[in-house]
């Protein structure tokens, strides 16, 4: 009886809804809040970076100061810093004043320290730089007053960067994207790379935290004679500068989707290993005054990396680039850098499974 009950209320029911419908009564569903809030992340990251990067230094004297007052360091490649994320490491400290005890005892106009006029800092971040690696031998060239002053003024140009104890990574979100930057060093007040375990850790506790882990180094021996990628580690004046092969596979493996790799001032092979790009040397990019400039020294890629969302290798354009005392920064019509960059990567990692074509990296189908 009460199932029969319940049928005949409902069909009133619905007698009385078209009843109401067909007098134009105005019938109110309420509606169900749904949200709509998406959150897109990026099909593709771009990732620019170069190598070593000092613009002058005031130290001894404003002799080794551009006489542009480095205002058109980048010029020639203005148009070519573009990306997510624009790398590259400064070899040098922002600081005005002050003398650099690595220099005591020693002719200061024979002794490598170089601490950038402050305004420099702007130029860094006008070209479109906004990640850089303090992680390398002169960045404390002036103790820490000039690590410290450095710190200060990368932080009010919001430029991220690491690699000192003090600041061993920086996390960052851009474009929805969560980036983690980490860079090590075998110089004093760098996170070691000579640490492979304690990277590993880094890396590790990094990616959990976000979805792109860029990792840098500064390793090697430097000049002609440490183009190739040994797989060992390279002592260079009595100093351990890393087992760079091993570190950088050793990064990946605990999450790294990127490493880039600088401090031989030459360029290097690059290699992807697990579908991760690795550049063992980006070499002198831009650097005025004391840095030699001879053979190879002189010529450096300009990098422009594609990843996925996943951190994967998509592939690379690579821009040549070349210095002299004279013409500063220039583009290389003869795409120097990208050819050794190919012959380099056929003799240090044979049967690679990367194509070099028209300035392009790309992976062999």
């Amino acid at each position: 009886m009460k199932f029969i009950n319940s049928i005949i209320l409902s069909f009133f029911s619905i007698i009385a809804f078209f009843s109401c419908t067909s007098n134009n009564a105005q019938v109110i569903i309420p509606a169900v809040k749904q949200d709509t809030t998406i959150i897109k992340t990026k099909d593709t990251i771009t990732i620019t970076a170069v190598g070593d990067l000092m613009l002058g230094s005031a130290f001894p004297s404003t002799v080794n100061l551009p006489p542009d007052d480095a205002i058109n360091s980048f010029q020639a490649v203005d148009s070519l810093l573009k990306g997510d994320i624009v790398f590259g490491n400064l070899e040098g400290c922002f600081l005005n004043s002050g003398n650099s005890t690595k220099c005591k005892g020693v002719d200061p106009n024979s002794c490598y320290a170089f601490r950038m006029p402050e305004r420099y800092a702007g130029i860094y971040k006008k070209a479109g730089f906004n990640v850089l690696s303090i992680a390398n031998n002169h960045v404390g060239d002036f103790d820490s007053r000039g690590r410290k002053n450095t710190a200060r003024i990368l932080d009010s140009l919001q430029i991220h960067y690491a690699g000192q104890l003090n600041k061993p990574f920086e996390i960052f979100e851009k474009d929805n994207v969560k980036y983690a930057f980490c860079a090590f060093a075998p110089n004093e007040n760098t996170v070691s790379i000579n640490k492979i375990d304690s990277a590993k850790a880094l890396v590790t506790r990094l990616k959990a935290e976000a979805d792109i882990v860029i990792v840098s180094f500064h390793g090697g021996g430097e000049g002609a004679k440490f183009e190739h990628v040994p797989r060992k580690n390279e002592i260079f004046y009595k100093e351990n500068r890393g087992n760079v092969y091993a570190f950088a596979h050793a990064v990946i493996d605990a999450g790294a989707d990127v490493v880039l790799g600088h401090g031989p001032h030459v360029t290097r092979a690059v290699e992807v290993y697990k579908n991760k790009f690795i550049a063992y040397s980006l070499g002198n990019f831009c650097t005025y005054g004391m840095f030699s400039l001879k053979g190879w020294n002189g010529f450096a890629p300009l990098l422009q990396l594609k990843i996925n969302a996943n951190g994967d290798f998509l592939y690379a354009d690579v821009v040549s680039v070349k210095q002299d005392k004279i013409n500063r920064l220039t583009i290389d019509e003869n795409h120097s850098a990208f050819k050794r960059m190919e012959a380099l990567t056929n003799l240090d990692f044979v049967g690679h499974q990367l194509k070099f074509e028209n300035n392009s990296i790309t992976l062999k189908n």
